[in-house]
């Protein structure tokens, strides 16, 4: 799930397909909660810059912690002792380990270095309530094997400083007087910073400079509503690569000159879909593909070298989705990651001379992926024509009638739902519900018209969408129209609340999992680093003063009169996206009216539960919840 906050059915056929293919399987049995949520024995695997040790994060004491082992042998060292809170991000730098860690999920990461053995820890941003984030590892440069580029709000919490760090001593070096308060940065193929942006809070100023010697100088201005995003320079640092929406309505990879102060040419775009990203080869310094989200994961090639690795493992896994995940510095080693939509994931260890690979870590050994359930794509029509896209899966072995379901809208709300591998669908679906993720409108993805026709639209034609895709379940007759619950987080936890409170008799239960329950609240409460933004919050969701009336009517705390559904919420204290106070208001406006509602609050969360015990806690009482409304237990 993603927390990120901020009719004929075109796509049936296919799924008439997958649904008599599922009849013809044998149902699987009801296993165990655990079984989905358990930490990974191995998983988020590295390879060592000099290809001689694999890194991967393991349970210990309950927590996620990284261990590193040489590729020849079967043992490994636990390198961090963490026992408060999972680590969650790291990365291979030398012959150091780089991670991420916070308190409490509030999201004030700090950073630390570790030895390949375990020695020399190093708190290197050691900052109370300060957050650090890396900007650059500086990988593939000369002469910069001990440094990378961090970002620091130590100066003020809205914006970041720049500076070197040295990941042995922590030395830090202020890159830029940030006098201007940019708020974001972008370095050249040598590590330098050549670009840096502003905010006006709806208008995006690029600023640019041809040295580190230069002074930036204004490079283009485009509302917030139109994409330029550099990603990289060419071979010689002077085009920028960037995505841009900018007079079309999907986003493209085009050339961009700073000098000229012009688009030079489009080098790759989708007629239906927004290009994500690029993968820039700083070894080569060349770019070796582009990426975007469709019905599944697509990729387009532009270096030959790595197109035929990649059609060689997908030749190899045929049926599966492959990717190289790392690779060691001289290209000998790399990690391949394997997975689908039955398959968490499995870790192969890539030879680039011999084209041989080996399996190194199957994370979830206890996922038996024959009794896991497809994810299949679909579509419907929303009420006013709009096609919505989203995913359907299916208790295995069952027939697609009359089932209870679970409609599970995601977070943002401005990201998408893709196809892969979830565990939460997976557990639900095994409890025998049908699990329907839909990306209404204002979903990423599908282009710059579909983004905005979701502004100042929350709890209105957004929530329609969701809506619709319920109906449309009822009418293809595979939801029993009597057992539909919705359960989200962040924005779907919103929508879990609009949907009980503006369609109250739509739904049998509803679990909010860190949701918005107060739009005035929320806009009021944000990260002081996402201030510079909220003019554009204001304009994307209702200004408090200028559009009160709005935000009123889309908020669900002040309709709780409304709701008589059961309801279940489940909130981090520490969350600084949605405050603990939007739960808590939520809870009290429905316990003065009787309502029943369910209230699970963690001291040691923030925006989502990372902690495995929380983790259990918190399934293990939406299972029961659940059952209790939907009865829907095999």
């Amino acid at each position: 799930m993603k927390y990120i906050l901020l009719s004929a059915c075109v796509a049936f056929a296919a799924l008439f397909s997958s649904c008599k293919k599922v009849e013809k399987e044998v149902p699987a049995p009801l296993l165990p909660m655990e079984t989905f949520f358990k930490n990974g024995e191995k998983s988020s695997l590295r390879i060592s810059p000099d290809g001689r040790y694999f890194s991967y994060r393991a349970d210990y004491k309950g927590k996620m912690n990284i261990f590193v082992q040489k590729v020849e042998e079967t043992s490994a060292t636990r390198v961090t002792h963490d026992t408060l809170r999972s680590i969650g991000g790291y990365f291979w730098k030398g012959d150091r380990i780089v991670y991420a860690q916070d308190i409490g999920g509030d999201e004030n990461f700090q950073l630390f270095s570790v030895k390949a053995d375990g020695t020399d820890l190093k708190a290197l941003t050691p900052f109370a309530g300060v957050r650090s984030d890396i900007l650059d590892a500086l990988n593939d440069i000369s002469g910069k094997e001990k440094d990378m580029i961090v970002q620091i709000n130590k100066r003020v919490k809205e914006y970041f400083d720049p500076y070197l760090l040295n990941i042995e001593t922590g030395e830090l070096t202020l890159l830029y007087d940030n006098k201007e308060n940019y708020d974001s940065w972008m370095t050249d193929n040598h590590g330098v910073i050549r670009l840096a942006s502003k905010t006006d809070g709806v208008n995006i100023t690029w600023n640019y400079r041809n040295s580190e010697k230069d002074s930036f100088t204004p490079l283009m201005t485009t509302s917030f509503k139109e994409t330029f995003a550099p990603s990289s320079f060419n071979k010689d640092n002077t085009l920028i690569y960037a995505i841009s929406n900018i007079g079309r309505d999907k986003s493209a990879l085009v050339e961009y000159d700073p000098i000229a102060k012009k688009e030079i040419k489009e080098l790759f775009a989708d007629k239906d879909y927004d290009i994500a990203g690029i993968d820039y080869d700083r070894k080569k310094q060349a770019l070796a593909s582009v990426y975007w989200e469709a019905e599944k994961s697509e990729q387009h090639f532009f270096d030959k070298e790595w197109g035929d690795i990649q059609k060689a493992l997908d030749k190899k896994f045929d049926g599966y989705y492959t990717f190289v995940a790392n690779h060691d510095d001289a290209r000998t080693k790399a990690i391949v990651g394997v997975n689908s939509d039955r398959l968490p994931i499995e870790y192969y260890l890539y030879d680039f001379k011999t084209k041989e690979s080996k399996q190194i870590a199957n994370p979830y050994p206890w996922i038996n992926e024959n009794q896991m359930c497809r994810m299949t794509p679909v579509s419907y029509k929303s009420r006013d024509g709009l096609e919505i896209h989203g995913y359907l899966t299916l208790p295995l072995g069952v027939e697609p009638k009359n089932l209870p379901v679970v409609i599970n809208p995601h977070g943002g709300p401005w990201a998408r739902d893709g196809w892969g591998y979830n565990n939460e669908v997976q557990f639900l679906a095994n409890r025998g519900y049908a699990v329907l993720q839909m990306n209404f409108r204002g979903s990423t993805g599908y282009g710059r018209k579909f983004w905005e026709s979701s502004f100042k639209q929350w709890g209105k034609t957004m929530q329609d969408d969701i809506t619709d895709g319920v109906e449309w379940l009822i009418k293809e007759g595979i939801a029993d129209k009597d057992r539909v619950a919705i359960y989200g987080g962040s924005y779907g936890g919103y929508a879990t609340l609009a949907g009980i409170t503006f369609t109250p008799d739509l739904y049998a239960a509803a679990v909010d999992y860190v949701g918005v329950s107060n739009l005035f609240t929320l806009l009021k409460t944000i990260p002081p680093y996402w201030k510079p933004y909220l003019d554009q919050f204001h304009e994307m969701m209702g200004d408090p003063q200028k559009d009160s009336l709005l935000l009123v009517e889309a908020s669900p705390v002040f309709h709780a009169d409304k709701i008589k559904t059961p309801l279940f919420i489940a909130q981090g204290a520490n969350d600084p996206r949605v405050n603990k106070a939007e739960s808590d208001q939520m809870v009290e406006a429905l316990k003065k009216r009787g309502i029943e509602v369910e209230y699970m609050v963690k001291n040691d969360e923030g925006h989502g539960f990372h902690n495995q015990d929380n983790q259990y806690d918190f399934y293990g009482a939406m299972e029961k919840f659940l059952d209790k409304h939907l009865k829907a237990q095999k």
